[in-house]
């Protein structure tokens, strides 16, 4: 177990409040007392997809063919759903909720997690920062419901099927799960009825049944269908890996509003200053900036600009959103503003010179940053090298390096590497995806985060026919260790038997 804090937000109605909404700009909204679906093609037809609160108390329910509803309710309206924009929309919502903490992601097709640990007490404790939550996301006109927990899968039965706004802590973990059904496991339907032909109803129930009778059971089972793994990913006895987008925290400032405003150019110095004194102590600079303004009905907008050398002085970076600031789409307002350094690149102190002065002139990687934000980046080239024999061919003129420096980024690698490799045993959770539990040295580690896979495929020209390829990830353990792992060959792919796991490094 970890002292983790998970935040599961449900959105049970995103598909139809989000039709709502759009339905309302345009003028053309029903009223509410009509009954509204969305339908969407099954393998016999239209199926319902999502319904407004007059089609569910007319007994319309989710799943059911069109057909066999309208026999139901002969006054249902039904309008085409719209998946994919669904999913869109959700992507953006998962990133305005980062005013609440770094890491947020989609989950499912109705939900969001947010990992919280040690975000809770800027906004005076978990219970008021999901009153928050709960209170800005019904300004959007979206119905929720939140659970924290000290897990992924606990976090996820609480918010479905707990209390409102519930919050449990490891200490409660067994007696908070025990009343639920064991539908909040994330169980597929097959194995629900299953199990509910066992007369196992609730969650309290299946933890008493011998864990060897459901080993036997279900030791073939993938994870969507076995119940002993999902209790055990709930409990916090198999960790549930966590995919982060940024496997290192952000460099960013911050400027919260008071009221929302239409223009950053006033708040834009300050944090530009804030984010420099930051990236100061770190001892590097970036190489491109990502202005984000957070909206008051739920949009983000994002700017971006990039350098041709890491930087970290405050006015030149200022200087390089003259003029874009225009681009951003205000809407009503924004009350949040963030500024993010990304790739970031170690600085070394310059010297100043023996009178103590530092050299007045512009640098040349800050005059290329300026020339490209008057002119564009396709109108300013720069002589540079590159390997050939021929003099002709030895330079050319290539753009200045902004763009070019996303496709040259070097992966990270670990400061300590063991050669040769050391075998592991690991326990996933998919066949292709990362480990969720692995022993190294006679130890168990846990993973709770992880990010990869980075595949490299073998030198055909130095190593053996047959060599098979590999895939690495970048994991983190319950203790907060740091490692290299990667799966030897894949899965029938006719260059020997199963996949074999190894740990390359270490990092710091």
């Amino acid at each position: 177990m970890t002292d983790r804090r998970i935040l599961s937000l449900s959105l049970p109605h995103f598909a139809m409040e989000r039709w709502q909404r759009h339905a309302t700009r345009n003028g053309d909204a029903p009223s509410d007392d009509v009954p509204l679906a969305l339908v969407r093609e099954g393998p016999h037809g239209q199926v319902i997809h999502a319904t407004n609160r007059a089609a569910r108390l007319s007994g319309v329910t989710a799943e059911a063919r069109v057909v066999d509803m309208r026999a139901v309710c002969p006054a249902l309206r039904v309008e085409y759903a719209d998946p994919a924009g669904d999913a869109q929309g959700l992507e953006r919502l998962a990133l305005w909720a980062r005013r609440w903490c770094p890491w947020s992601v989609r989950d499912g097709v109705d939900g969001l997690v947010l990992e919280t640990t040690g975000s809770d007490h800027l906004m005076g404790g978990e219970a008021a920062m999901l009153t928050e939550m709960e209170s800005r996301l019904s300004l959007l006109g979206l119905t929720t419901r939140l659970a924290v927990a000290p897990t992924w899968g606990a976090a996820w039965a609480l918010a479905r099927f707990g209390p409102v706004r519930a919050i449990c802590h490891e200490a409660d973990l067994v007696m908070q799960l025990a009343p639920l059904p064991v539908a909040a496991l994330r169980l597929e339907a097959d194995t629900l009825l299953l199990l509910q032909r066992l007369g196992l109803k609730t969650i309290g129930q299946l933890a008493q049944v011998p864990r060897l009778s459901l080993a036997r059971r279900f030791v073939r089972s993938p994870l969507e269908a076995n119940p002993l793994m999902r209790l055990d990913q709930a409990m916090g006895r198999l960790a549930e890996p966590v995919a982060s987008v940024a496997a290192d925290p952000p460099i960013l400032a911050r400027a919260g509003l008071p009221e929302p405003i239409q223009d950053p150019t006033a708040y834009l110095p300050q944090l530009c200053q804030d984010l420099c004194a930051r990236m100061d102590r770190a001892g590097v600079g970036c190489r491109r900036l990502h202005l984000t303004v957070y909206r008051t009905d739920g949009e983000v907008s994002r700017l971006d600009v990039a350098t041709a050398a890491a930087s970290r002085d405050a006015a030149h970076l200022c200087k390089l959103f003259e003029g874009r600031l225009a681009r951003l789409n205000p809407g009503f307002g924004f009350d949040l503003i963030t500024l993010e350094a990304d790739r970031v690149e170690e600085i070394a102190p310059r010297q100043p010179g023996l009178d103590g002065r530092a050299d007045a002139g512009v640098p040349l990687p800050q005059l290329m940053d300026r020339l490209v934000a008057r002119l564009g980046a396709r109108a300013v080239k720069h002589p540079a090298l590159r390997e050939s024999h021929l003099p002709e061919r030895a330079q050319f003129l290539a753009p200045v390096p902004v763009a070019a420096s996303a496709e040259q980024a070097v992966q990270p690698r670990p400061l300590r590497l063991f050669e040769p490799p050391e075998e592991i045993r690991v326990l996933y959770a998919v066949p292709e995806g990362p480990p969720a539990q692995f022993v190294w040295r006679r130890q168990t580690h846990r993973v709770v985060r992880y990010a990869g896979p980075e595949r490299i495929a073998p030198e055909w020209w130095h190593d053996r026919p047959g060599t098979r390829l590999r895939d690495y990830f970048r994991v983190e353990d319950q203790t907060g260790g740091r490692y290299w792992l990667y799966r030897e060959g894949l899965h029938e792919d006719g260059r020997g038997g199963d996949p074999r796991w190894f740990v390359h490094g270490g990092f710091a």
